[in-house]
């Protein structure tokens, strides 16, 4: 049986690229640099990382990716994500990573 570790966090979403440009939100350096020590050998292709994410109890499959840029992880939040939980760019709200 393979075990699930929980990352809860707080962030406001963004748009990169504006307007028409993807939708994230950034999780903390301490978290994302305690994922990288971790589990990096679960990173596949360009940082990216197979996680569940819930946000008000939404619950979907997806993938975190590492910015080397900033050494965060990123979670895009899909529109379809969006619309069902009332998310708007530069809202802050809880966010939970199982991996």
């Amino acid at each position: 049986m393979k075990s699930t570790i929980k990352f809860t966090f707080t962030s406001k979403m963004w748009q990169d690229n504006e307007p028409f440009g993807w939708f994230f939100v950034s999780m903390t350096k301490e978290m994302s640099s305690e994922i990288r020590q971790y589990f990096k050998n679960q990173e596949e292709g360009w940082g990216r990382m197979k996680v569940v994410a819930i946000v008000k109890e939404i619950e979907w499959k997806t993938s975190i990716w590492f910015d080397t840029k900033r050494n965060i992880y990123l979670l895009p939040i899909k529109a379809e994500i969006r619309k069902k939980a009332n998310l708007k760019v530069n809202s802050e709200f809880n966010i939970s990573i199982l991996l």
